[in-house]
């Protein structure tokens, strides 16, 4: 008996959105693997903060990548991220970081690069990968596009919630101001804009819960598997 095909499930859409949050679960229910694009671009965007090197200097920043190497390894809550085969994955989640990514993943060879890599991490199938333009360059055939999106003021609540109550609070809004400056600067770029796949499942998760959202996508990549 051949085993059963195995999908790729794109799921883009705005930072506070729910993506992570909903690929790390649906990868778990499908026993699949959740492949986090925007982690390889903030793990560049450290090394590149590290090695003192322009977020302005495509050619420089090609360079690094080309001998940088990024791993993402699935564990059951969230991806493990490698640079060079030191763990970063806490470093990468801190806002330099966050904010050095979005400069950096606006150059064209830069993504080039990136894309191929993330290709070929997804071209066996059983992935869902997540991103701003995973189901638009990255896997534009995929079997799955969802592209998750929720009102502005929803996204920076939650944002803020992400804190603890021991954290800076007054950080966390800082933080959740710089959404709508991502989202202009994601929206409006030249190479691989936020937008969504024509083909795309639009699910709005201002007003739902996480179960009702991973439902819904639960659903489309069941109906997909059945066809």
């Amino acid at each position: 008996m051949s085993e059963p095909r195995k999908l790729v499930i794109a799921i883009d859409g705005p930072a506070g959105a729910g993506k992570s949050t909903i690929a790390a679960r649906l990868a778990h229910k499908l026993g699949y693997i959740n492949l986090e694009s925007g982690a390889m671009y903030r793990a560049l965007a450290l090394k590149a903060i590290r090695s003192d090197t322009s977020f302005d200097d495509e050619p420089a920043l090609l360079h690094l990548a080309e001998n940088s190497r990024i791993q993402l390894q699935p564990t059951s809550n969230a991806n493990r991220v490698l640079l060079d085969g030191l763990d970063v994955s806490s470093r990468i989640r801190e806002r330099d970081v966050t904010e050095a990514a979005s400069r950096v993943s606006v150059h064209p060879k830069v993504r080039q690069w990136m894309v191929a890599r993330q290709r070929t991490l997804g071209e066996g199938g059983g992935v869902i990968m997540e991103g701003r333009d995973i189901g638009t360059k990255v896997f534009p055939d995929a079997d799955v596009k969802i592209f998750l999106d929720a009102q502005p003021e929803v996204r920076q609540s939650r944002r803020i919630l992400q804190r603890g109550a021991e954290e800076d609070r007054e950080q966390a809004r800082r933080e959740a101001a710089a959404l709508l400056e991502r989202d202009m600067r994601d929206r409006t770029r030249t190479v691989s804009p936020l937008v969504p796949a024509e083909d795309a499942e639009i699910i709005d998760s201002s007003h739902m819960s996480v179960d009702e959202v991973v439902a819904r996508a639960e659903q489309l990549a069941r109906a997909k598997l059945s066809q």
